[in-house]
C-alpha cells in the first residue's frame, strides 16, 4: 500500500464520510485528477461504493472514538508521503427539542462534527504544510444562526467555524488553505439517519427552509470553489438571507423561525 502512494505521481485527497452522499460524490469527482484516502465509520459499504475508484485506499473509523481515530492519523502518517487535500466531510445531526436531548447525544455530535476534524487537521498538518495543501471542511448555516431542534447541531457547527477560521490565519503564512463550505438542506444521509433525543433514529419528518438540494449539486460547487481557491462558499442565497436577517434582527429572526419550525415543539421522544 505504502507502494502505491509513494510511486503515485497524482495529489493526495484525505476525504471522510466517503462511503455515502456528499463525500461519495467528492470522491467521484475526484478520482480522475487525485489518489483518493477515502475514510469512513462503515467499512463494508465505503468498500462496495467505491470499486470503481480505480487505486482508492480505504479506511473505516469511527470519528467519535479519539482513540480510533489517533491509530488511523498513525497509519496515514506512516503510508502517505504529504496531504493535498483534507475534506472533512463527515458529520451527524439530531432532530429533538434541548430539554429533551441526552448528553450522550450531545458529546457524539460534538466528537464527530466538530473534535473529529481538528483531531484529523493537527494530526495531518505536517503533511498539509509539506503540500502547500488545502483543508475543506462541510460547515452548515446552522453554525451561524440558530435552528429550533439541533441545538446540539448549531453548537458543534459553531465550534468548527470558529477554530477553523482562527486555524486560517494561523497556517496562512505556512501555505495552507481553508475553504468553509455552508450549505443548509441537502438530501444526503445525515438527515436520514438523524438522532433523536435517545441516540435512536429520529421518526419524525424534518422541518426545513428553503429548497431541498443533491449532494451531487453541492458537491459541484465545492470542486469548482476549490479549484477558484474560495475561502468561503454560501451557496444558497436564502439562508445566507436569513443569517444576515438573524445578525441585523435577531429576535424577529428567532420569532420567524419558532413560527416556521412550530411542529418541532409538539415533537415528543
Amino acid at each position: 500500500m505504502t507502494q502505491s502512494v509513494a510511486n503515485n505521481s497524482k495529489p493526495i485527497a484525505v476525504i471522510t464520510g466517503a462511503a455515502s452522499g456528499l463525500g461519495l460524490d467528492l470522491a467521484r469527482q475526484l478520482h480522475l485528477s487525485h489518489q483518493l484516502v477515502l475514510i469512513d465509520v462503515n467499512e463494508e459499504r465505503l468498500y462496495e461504493q467505491t470499486l470503481s475508484l480505480d487505486g482508492a485506499l480505504h479506511f473505516s473509523c469511527d470519528l467519535a472514538d479519539c482513540d480510533a481515530i489517533s491509530t488511523l492519523l498513525q497509519t496515514l502518517n506512516s503510508k502517505l508521503s504529504q496531504v493535498d487535500l483534507l475534506i472533512n466531510n463527515a458529520g451527524i445531526t439530531h432532530r429533538s427539542l434541548a430539554k429533551q436531548t441526552e448528553h450522550h447525544v450531545i458529546r457524539k455530535i460534538m466528537h464527530v462534527d466538530y473534535l473529529a476534524p481538528v483531531q484529523l487537521t493537527q494530526g495531518l498538518l505536517p503533511l498539509l504544510c509539506k503540500a502547500n495543501g488545502k483543508i475543506v471542511n462541510i460547515g452548515s448555516m446552522a453554525g451561524w444562526m440558530p435552528v429550533l431542534a439541533r441545538a446540539g447541531y448549531c453548537a458543534a457547527k459553531s465550534a468548527l467555524h470558529q477554530y477553523f477560521e482562527t486555524l486560517r490565519a494561523e497556517v496562512h503564512a505556512e501555505g495552507v488553505s481553508i475553504l468553509m463550505v455552508y450549505p443548509s438542506f441537502l438530501d444526503t444521509p445525515i438527515e436520514q439517519n438523524a438522532l433523536d433525543g435517545r441516540g435512536h433514529k429520529a421518526a419524525h419528518k424534518r422541518s426545513m427552509v428553503g429548497k431541498m438540494r443533491t449532494s451531487m449539486w453541492m458537491a459541484n460547487l465545492i470542486i469548482s470553489a476549490i479549484k477558484q481557491n474560495k475561502a468561503r462558499l454560501f451557496p444558497d442565497v436564502f439562508t445566507n438571507l436569513s443569517s444576515i436577517l438573524y445578525r441585523l434582527f435577531p429576535d424577529l429572526y428567532l420569532r420567524l423561525m419558532r413560527n416556521k419550525f412550530s411542529s418541532e415543539l409538539q415533537t415528543k421522544q
